[in-house]
């Protein structure tokens, strides 16, 4: 209590300069080369001048779920390469990390040594008795929640919010937020500047509760924004927390817990938007949220090696709107993840499909928009308030890999494709394939964004009053000498807008930035294509 005054919160700074890529450290491979090696050459190639966050997702040794089972906090995973690799990655872009905080794997040293009852970290996993009630307990997963398992203390119920090889961390031992104030530390000095909060919403447990947000949870994220403050003043918490809407803005705190949060409702909002052309949704969400306090700020993405999360859609779509949306997605090749809600019920968690599968058509199925739609919902992501990040495989419209799916069975992998570098470069090059197209047009559609002082992540946003079938918002400059008006057709019809729909000031001059088209008359009207775009300032 009171440390805030001897640490009190520091503010890094951020411009529209800053663009985030998301990106397993193996999802470009080459054959006898190591995966972090790869990754950065072909970064380094490609999109050094597009991209100046580089988010790796766990490259820890782990013993499941693609890197969240950590098996050892202080070293590299030796199949991807080690500390060195890292290190260079962050010469050369600013590096986020995962901070698994919540768990640690089951065939860990840490584990192993709990069940012996003797060694580092013998005594930092949560178990429970009879006594402790479970019956409100909130979970993303259908397996059960208490792990039993014989240690040297006897038989223990370990607490496994997501799978019995991922073993619950227990934070009221002040040795684990020890432990991993010193995994931070050894991440500091290899160069990571951003920090992932993995599953911190699950955290802290209490009997009888739902043991999901509870304030001691807040509370450790205070502390370890604290202690990494205090370390480094320019580095960056995210909290990971895939909740409804108002539970995950609760992560800002007073401008003192995260720095960012992930805005999680817009993947579920984004789609729902497209697939039939109707942006109300959207629309209400976007004119709800707060702007982010000074020091704070929202991270975008609508697409990530997880599936599209449901939850945070709660609240947001109606039950026949979000019934229709998964039916869609299913038939498009989706997978559903289920989860168990208090009283045995289950529900959707969330939709495993890539993005590109995701809007290969509207409700009435599959059409020639595809690359269109797709490259509409980034753009829409590129002009919200925030800084944007991109997952890699959306970066290259990479379609559903089923097969990794039947390989794994598991349904994440639909959308975790590992490329060979040399066959991933073909395909950029390739006329007959979309891939290029869209690599080539996400970079331009960056290239532009990060010119405009319009789309600093913290610059004013209001959300403009159109018709359902058109999203649009207007951006200012901080210093307000810059204005965009973003507008987009959200449908798969050609729509007629006029110019007086938007406030174009008549001492100006304006035009499209994305055409590069100047506008003769504020009180004309412009053609817009299904699913165009466009980005109409003052400055161009």
């Amino acid at each position: 209590e009171g440390y805030e005054e001897f640490f009190p919160p520091s503010y890094p700074t951020w411009s529209a300069d800053d663009i985030a890529v998301i990106t397993y450290g193996n999802s470009i491979r080459r054959n006898g080369e190591k995966p972090l090696n790869t990754l950065h050459a072909f970064l380094n190639e490609n999109l050094h001048e597009t991209v100046s966050i580089v988010h790796i997702l766990p490259f820890l040794p782990f013993s499941s779920d693609d890197g969240y089972a950590v098996r050892d906090f202080y070293v590299v995973d030796p199949d991807l390469g080690d500390w060195n690799d890292i290190k260079s990655l962050a010469g050369d872009f600013k590096l986020m990390a995962d901070l698994v905080v919540n768990h640690a794997s089951a065939q860990g040293e840490w584990f192993q040594n709990f069940l012996k009852g003797e060694g580092p970290g013998h005594d930092y996993f949560f178990t429970v008795d009879d006594d402790f009630d479970t019956s409100d307990v909130v979970r993303p997963r259908t397996s059960e929640l208490l792990y039993e398992v014989e240690t040297g203390a006897g038989v223990k119920k370990v607490w496994c919010t997501f799978s019995h090889d991922q073993a619950d961390l227990d934070f009221r031992n002040p040795e684990v937020l020890l432990e991993f104030a010193n995994i931070i530390l050894i991440n500091l000095r290899q160069g990571v500047k951003i920090f992932r909060l993995d599953a911190v919403a699950f955290l802290w447990k209490e009997s009888g509760s739902n043991c999901l947000n509870l304030p001691e949870a807040h509370e450790v994220i205070r502390l370890l924004r604290s202690f990494i403050s205090a370390a480094d003043d320019t580095a960056v918490i995210v909290t990971e927390t895939n909740l409804p809407n108002q539970e995950n803005l609760s992560y800002f705190g007073n401008a003192n817990e995260a720095h960012w949060i992930y805005n999680f409702s817009l993947p579920p909002l984004l789609i729902h938007t497209l697939l039939p052309g109707d942006s109300m949704a959207l629309k209400r969400w976007s004119m709800s949220l707060p702007p982010a306090l000074d020091g704070t700020a929202y991270l975008n993405f609508i697409a990530s090696h997880d599936g599209v999360g449901m939850r945070p859609a709660e609240g947001l779509i109606s039950d026949a709107d979000f019934d229709r949306m998964l039916a869609t997605l299913e038939s498009f090749g989706g997978l559903l993840s289920f989860r168990n809600k208090p009283g045995g019920e289950r529900s959707v968690y969330e939709v495993n499909i890539a993005l590109i599968d995701a809007l290969k058509g509207t409700h009435d199925g599959p059409d020639d928009l595809q690359v269109q739609r797709f490259l509409a919902a980034h753009t829409i992501m590129l002009e919200l308030e925030g800084v944007p990040a991109f997952y890699v495989h959306s970066l290259f419209g990479t379609e559903n890999d089923t097969q990794r799916v039947e390989a794994t069975g598991i349904n994440r992998a639909i959308n975790r494709r590992q490329w060979q570098v040399d066959d991933l470069t073909a395909a950029l090059g390739q006329d007959d394939k979309h891939h290029g197209r869209v690599f080539e047009a996400l970079k331009e559609l960056i290239r532009i964004r990060k010119a405009q002082p319009a789309f600093n992540p913290n610059a004013t946003q209001f959300t403009l009053h159109l018709e359902p079938n058109l999203f649009g918002v207007w951006r200012q400059s901080r210093d307000r000498k810059q204005s965009v008006f973003c507008v987009t057709n959200v449908s798969d019809q050609e729509i007629l807008f006029p110019l007086i729909h938007i406030n174009l000031m008549g001492t100006e001059s304006w035009g499209d930035l994305l055409s590069g088209d100047a506008f003769e008359a504020i009180d004309g009207e412009i053609t817009l294509a299904p699913y165009q775009s466009v980005w109409i300032s003052n400055k161009f």
